[in-house]
């Protein structure tokens, strides 16, 4: 065993590079060194408790369970890591902020029922973990769910009252938590703060639509470090403290930077009270009949032939083809002739934020020609042909023209003020907000129709073969 000074040497030292990890993350280039530096401390963080007598004791009968779980959870976590498709990495998060909020709570009531005479702190931040873990756990299972399609709708699920229900639940946690804290003796009352909470984090996640879903997905990841720093204070243990304020603080900012890029408030994203509003928006077979226009790779080459400038706009689309190497190979392929390529990368793209950055980066892109909305916009207007590949929402003017659309107020890519703008999409599905996008109808726009990637080797062959 290591004496209490080593450990908290240790615990120090993880905290240092969790806080050099998050600052590595905050730019591609150093993304990977960031999130090794966060691994590195997670693991010196591990085997400092591990080594820690104060928890485990003196002798080793306690590590036979324990290493059996590290195993099994161990097993499972590399396996859906192998496995899990980039395009699915939402669901994955969501099943994280899951387990780490059902985590919390489980070994706060585990704690309380074991000491027989907690100090107030200990049972402040017993009904702390209780409360946010639950609501952690059940929120992120119905985030879950509607990424996944199982049972419930990805439309947004609304009732009359529903924010006043929220509300009394709410109060009614906090009741029960001041009964935890008067009476800590009686586990009725940690119960009924778990299972109000559990109802209330059902509530407050149902009513979000599948265009917020990223936005209610971070928020969840800041509830689960929020409830793993309020677990520190029950088991006073220091890096639990720190590790879990800084993955609630980066999650509130992340939240709050998301909230930006798509026009919602973030008092309405903490009370569950986002794309609840009816659209009034025109059918689809008002805005496309006898407007769109179809293209083939052929006539995009003859495009691309008297161009001067294209920007690539990459979308959930590409990610789900997986056409990010050959995007990138018509873009070498372009600007073998001369032509000035560059990326537009909307900050919520795809499912989570980053998602065409990584995607771009898996494809060895240059950092450089990923340009963020706000620098790419005001260019667009110069830019003979703008290639949208699987983008809906992103893109759509309707946020920019219809005070009722589900995304109205919403900062989009100004494509539509391209020369020439190309989508590439199977069909004229609607994106994650389920409205029609009348770019796609636009007199500007072709649509080339089929797979991305298929679209995208088709249009290489086609360039290749004009003069």
């Amino acid at each position: 065993m290591v004496d209490g000074v080593l450990i908290d040497v240790s615990y120090l030292v993880a905290s240092v590079l969790f806080i050099l990890g998050i600052r590595g993350l905050t730019h591609p280039r150093t993304a990977v060194r960031g999130n090794l530096l966060g691994a590195t401390g997670m693991l010196v963080a591990i085997v400092a408790t591990l080594l820690n007598e104060q928890i485990f004791g003196t002798g080793l009968e306690a590590y036979g369970v324990l290493l059996a779980g590290l195993v099994l959870g161990a097993t499972i976590g590399a396996t859906l890591a192998l496995k899990i498709q980039l395009t699915a990495m939402p669901e994955m998060v969501a099943l994280l902020n899951a387990f780490g909020g059902g985590a919390s709570a489980l070994v706060a009531g585990a704690v309380l029922v074991g000491t027989s005479n907690p100090s107030a702190q200990t049972t402040v931040a017993v009904v702390g973990s209780g409360i946010i873990g639950s609501v952690t756990f059940w929120g992120s299972l119905v985030a879950f769910d509607k990424l996944r399609g199982l049972f419930l709708p990805d439309a947004p699920v609304v009732f009359p009252g529903q924010q006043v229900l929220n509300a009394i639940l709410a109060l009614a946690a906090l009741g029960f938590g001041v009964w935890v804290v008067n009476d800590p003796a009686t586990t009725t009352a940690y119960v009924g703060v778990v299972a109000i909470a559990s109802l209330l984090g059902i509530l407050l996640t149902i009513p979000i639509g599948g265009a917020d879903m990223p936005v209610a997905i971070a928020l969840l990841n800041s509830y689960s470090g929020l409830a793993a720093a309020s677990t520190g204070f029950v088991l006073n243990n220091n890096v639990l403290i720190i590790t879990g304020s800084l993955v609630g603080a980066s999650g509130i900012i992340l939240t709050r930077i998301m909230c930006k890029a798509m026009n919602r408030s973030l008092v309405n994203v903490l009370v569950g009270a986002i794309a609840t509003n009816e659209s009034t928006t025109a059918d689809a077979d008002d805005v496309y009949v006898g407007r769109v226009k179809r293209t083939a790779a052929e006539e995009v080459a003859m495009l691309f032939d008297g161009a001067r400038r294209v920007v690539i706009v990459p979308g959930y689309g590409l990610a789900v083809s997986q056409a990010q190497h050959q995007v990138r190979d018509l873009a070498t392929l372009l600007e073998s002739r001369k032509i000035d390529v560059e990326y537009a990368i909307h900050p919520v793209a795809g499912r989570m934020p980053g998602h065409m950055n990584v995607l771009m980066a898996e494809a060895d892109v240059d950092y450089d020609k990923l340009k963020s909305m706000d620098e790419i916009n005001p260019s667009f207007e110069q830019t003979d042909v703008s290639l949208v590949i699987g983008a809906n929402d992103i893109v759509n003017p309707m946020a920019r023209t219809d005070p009722s659309s589900p995304i109205a107020g919403m900062p989009i890519l100004n494509v539509d003020r391209s020369r020439t703008v190309v989508v590439i999409k199977r069909s004229l599905s609607p994106g994650f907000a389920g409205i029609p996008n009348p770019l796609f109808a636009a007199d500007n726009t072709l649509m080339l129709f089929g797979d991305g990637k298929q679209a995208v080797l088709d249009l290489i062959a086609a360039v290749k073969e004009t003069t």
